[in-house]
């Protein structure tokens, strides 16, 4: 009994130690914080999109190929529809070429999450298996795993720019839709932040080197997509907070840009109101797509 008193008050002196170290060391270091832009940014607005555009998106046939970040846009867009009777959608979760004799918006996994070659074989698989010469539109996106600090953006963009010119001149007919890929938020909590700031101190690469990654692929995709009128920069409209600023954090000189803490639970997926965000510039891009048409 006195040995395992003894085990017992060590166990609680351990602990509040480490608390104590804790409450120190986040005194002493400062945390990374979530900066914002001096400049406002000011996004299109759902309601300025011709209700004749609308109408035109109704009769179209929509692929969107994704992950677990896709399913919270997908739950945005149905967010959307249920509050505007005007935008009218069929969205259901299909792949196979049947769900397409008719106007809908389908939607389905692709590939394996931290492979995003897999993620570009299995778009060109669907696409060739009677889904690209059925619909008029159709897209995919990167989740923020697939691209990480020990990537190669230029690898990832060569590949995925190759197998889209392909499918372009297979399918002439469809309009394919580029994305960027997803960033990340300054993690939240004081373990988790502080975790992150030693290792910027000491040099070793967390989420920051992550989230610079995912920017070089993603300025290769603004670079070679952003002036065709069929680019969707989903890591802009991530970042840019509910005041209209966009959000970063500072690595040495360097501005790195992140997701508004707004948008997230866990510093990756979309949350209600990161979705919902998510959710109406994509309404927006596919309404003038099909307006365009």
């Amino acid at each position: 009994m006195i040995l395992y008193m003894k085990a017992r008050v060590l166990h609680i002196f351990i602990a509040a130690a480490g608390l104590l170290a804790v409450g120190i060391l986040t005194m002493v270091i400062p945390g990374i914080k979530t900066r914002t832009d001096a400049n406002k940014i000011t996004l299109p607005s759902i309601d300025d999109v011709p209700r004749e555009y609308w109408a035109k998106l109704a009769e179209k046939k929509i692929f969107f190929g994704h992950q677990s970040v896709g399913y919270n846009i997908i739950d945005g867009i149905t967010d959307i529809i249920n509050e505007r009777e005007y935008i009218k959608l069929n969205v259901i979760e299909a792949r196979e070429p049947s769900a397409f004799d008719q106007p809908v918006f389908a939607h389905s996994q692709v590939g394996v999450n931290t492979d995003p070659f897999s993620k570009i074989k299995r778009f060109g698989e669907i696409m060739d298996a009677g889904v690209g010469c059925r619909v008029d539109m159709a897209f995919f996106k990167f989740c923020y795993v697939d691209i990480m600090r020990d990537s190669d953006p230029q690898e990832i963009f060569d590949g995925y720019s190759a197998a889209m010119e392909e499918l372009k001149d297979r399918y002439p007919n469809t309009k394919f839709l580029n994305v960027t890929v997803p960033i990340c938020s300054v993690p939240r909590g004081i373990k988790r932040n502080l975790k992150q700031t030693v290792k910027l101190l000491i040099g070793r690469p967390g989420f920051l080197e992550d989230n610079m990654m995912r920017r070089r692929y993603n300025d290769l995709l603004n670079d070679a997509y952003s002036k065709t009128g069929l680019f969707f920069d989903l890591a802009l409209i991530e970042s840019v907070n509910t005041n209209g600023f966009r959000c970063h954090a500072v690595k040495g000189a360097e501005k790195v840009y992140v997701m508004a803490p707004e948008y997230t639970e866990d510093g990756g997926h979309l949350n209600s109101q990161g979705r919902r965000k998510v959710a109406e510039q994509l309404l927006i891009i596919l309404a003038e797509m099909a307006g365009r048409s």
